[in-house]
C-alpha cells in the first residue's frame, strides 16, 4: 500500500511539473485553436468537425478540444480542460483571441466595403471566367500538373492541397480544389498578409501620403526610440525586415510571434519594444511583429479609426474586386498584417494579377509601377530571397522556375506567384505539415509541370 501510494505521490508530482512547466504552451495552443475554429465556422462556413478533423489534427494543436457557439460567435479552446482560451468573431473584422477584459457586447467600427458589380468576366469582374483556348498549351499536360499537386506522397505528412489557380495572359486557365472546398472558400492566407500590408503601404506611396525612407520616429510617437540608432530606422528597413530589432519568430515554441498572436491586445507595439542588435539595413532578420509595426504606421496615416479601417478596401481590396478578402484586426482595432486574410483562391489570385501588371487594374492605377520593381527586389542582407514583403526566388529553393518570379508566401504552404516572363500567376493554397524546404520542392515541381505545357 505504501509503494503505491508513493507511485501515486510521484505521478501527482510529474504531472504539476509538466503542467506548471507547459502552461504557457497550452495558452498557445488554446489561443491557436480558438482563433482557427472561429473564423473558419463563422467565415469560412466550414464545420466545427471539418476544422477539428482536418486542420486541427495534428500535434500540438490536437491536445485542444473546441466548440463553437453560432449565437454568440465565439468559439471555446480547452487542453486538458485545464485552460480555456475564447475568440469573437466581429462582423467585418474577424476573429480575435479576447482576454477577461473585452466586452463583446462593444460597438464595433467596421470597414466599408464597395461591392464588385462588373459584369465582366472573371478576374475583372464576377461573371464567369471566359472560355480560353491557346494554340500554344497542352491541356492535358496542364491537368496532368494541377492533379500532381494534389496527389499525396505517402509521407507522415501530406501535401493537403486545398487549391490550384493558373492565370495565363489574364485567363484562367486552371483551376482545381480539394475536397469539401470550392471557388466560394475564403482560405487562410497566413504571412501573405504581409504582401497584402505592403501593397497598401504601396496604395499610400502612390498617393503621396507615406514616404517610406523617412524615420519611423517621425511617423509614429515611439518616445524610446529617440535616444538611439533605432530613430535611423524607416519604413523601408521595415519593408525589408532589414530594421536591426531583435525578434524570435518560432511558431513550435513560446516566442516573440506566439506571444505577440495569442496574448496581446495590441499587436502592433510589440516589435516596437525590443532593442537594437544591428545597425538598420545591414542584418536580415524574418519578423511578423515588424508587419505589425507597419499596421501601426499605417494607422497613424489617418485621422480616425473609421479611415484606417476602410482605406485596404476601399482603395485597393474592393477596386480590384477582392470581394471575398477578410482582413482580420486585433482587439485594439488594428490589422494583423502578419497572418490573418482570408481570401478564395480566386481573389488571391486577383493580387498576383495586380502585381504582374505592375499595378495596373484594368486601366486604373492602384499603386507606382516602380513599386512591383521594388517588392520584387531582393535584398542583399537575405541572401537575395526577400524583397519587400515578398519573396523571391533562389537557386536552391526553386531550381526550376523563371528567376524573375517573386511571390507571396503563407505558413503551410500558401503561395501567390507571379512569373512577369510567362505572364503567368499561380496561387496554391493548402496545409501542409511539412519542413519549408519540402513545402518549396513541391511549389517548385508545380511551376516546373505548368510551364512544361506552356510552349
Amino acid at each position: 500500500m505504501r509503494i503505491k501510494r508513493v507511485f501515486f505521490l510521484v505521478g501527482i508530482a510529474t504531472i504539476s511539473g509538466v503542467l506548471y512547466t507547459q502552461y504557457p504552451k497550452l495558452n498557445i495552443i488554446a489561443g491557436y485553436a480558438a482563433k482557427s475554429m472561429g473564423t473558419n465556422v463563422f467565415y469560412a462556413n466550414r464545420s466545427e468537425q471539418s476544422v477539428q478533423n482536418k486542420d486541427h489534427n495534428v500535434p500540438p494543436v490536437r491536445l485542444a478540444k473546441t466548440t463553437a457557439d453560432a449565437n454568440l460567435k465565439t468559439a471555446t479552446s480547452s487542453v486538458f480542460g485545464i485552460l480555456k482560451r475564447t475568440s469573437f468573431f466581429r462582423e467585418g473584422l474577424g476573429s480575435v483571441v479576447i482576454d477577461d477584459e473585452f466586452d463583446i457586447g462593444q460597438k464595433f467600427l467596421t470597414p466599408t466595403r464597395i461591392p464588385n458589380t462588373y459584369a465582366l468576366p472573371y478576374p475583372y469582374g464576377m461573371g464567369a471566367p471566359s472560355d480560353s483556348n491557346f494554340a500554344n498549351i497542352d491541356y492535358n499536360k496542364l491537368k496532368i500538373a494541377i492533379d500532381d499537386a494534389f496527389t499525396e506522397d505517402n509521407k507522415e505528412f501530406n501535401k493537403n492541397t486545398r487549391a490550384v489557380i493558373v492565370i495565363y495572359k489574364d485567363h484562367l486557365i486552371a483551376e482545381q480544389y480539394g475536397d469539401n472546398f470550392n471557388k466560394n472558400t475564403p482560405l487562410l492566407g497566413w504571412s501573405m498578409a504581409k504582401s497584402l500590408l505592403a501593397t497598401v503601404v504601396g496604395v499610400l506611396d502612390y498617393q503621396k501620403k507615406i514616404n517610406i525612407q523617412k524615420p519611423v520616429v517621425e511617423l509614429l510617437n515611439l518616445k524610446n526610440w529617440e535616444k538611439d540608432d533605432r530613430s535611423k530606422i524607416t519604413t523601408n528597413h521595415l519593408l525589408k525586415m532589414t530594421s536591426g530589432l531583435a525578434w524570435e519568430e518560432d511558431y513550435t515554441q513560446i516566442s516573440d510571434v506566439t506571444r505577440m498572436l495569442f496574448l496581446e491586445r495590441d499587436m502592433t507595439k510589440t516589435q516596437a519594444y525590443k532593442e537594437l542588435l544591428y545597425a538598420p539595413g545591414s542584418h536580415f532578420n524574418y519578423s511578423s511583429g515588424t508587419t505589425n509595426l507597419i499596421s501601426g504606421i499605417i494607422r497613424a496615416q489617418f485621422k480616425t479609426q473609421q479611415e484606417y479601417l476602410d482605406f485596404p478596401y476601399t482603395e485597393l481590396i474592393d477596386k480590384i474586386g477582392m470581394s471575398s478578402m477578410l482582413f482580420e484586426t486585433d482587439m485594439e482595432g488594428n490589422y494583423v498584417g502578419s497572418s490573418y486574410a482570408w481570401a478564395t483562391a480566386r481573389d488571391w489570385a486577383k493580387l498576383g494579377l495586380l502585381y504582374l501588371h505592375k499595378g495596373n487594374w484594368n486601366g486604373t492605377q492602384i499603386f507606382n509601377e516602380s513599386w512591383a520593381d521594388y517588392v520584387a527586389k531582393p535584398t542583399k542582407a537575405s541572401n537575395y530571397s526577400y524583397g519587400g514583403h515578398f519573396r523571391t526566388t533562389t537557386l536552391d529553393g526553386f531550381p526550376n522556375v523563371p528567376n524573375d518570379m517573386y511571390f507571396a508566401y503563407g505558413y503551410h504552404g500558401q503561395f501567390t506567384m507571379v512569373i512577369p516572363s510567362m505572364d503567368l500567376v499561380v496561387v496554391r493554397l493548402g496545409l501542409t505539415h511539412e519542413d519549408k524546404k519540402d513545402i518549396y520542392a513541391h511549389a517548385d515541381q508545380l511551376i516546373k509541370n505548368i510551364l512544361s505545357s506552356i510552349e
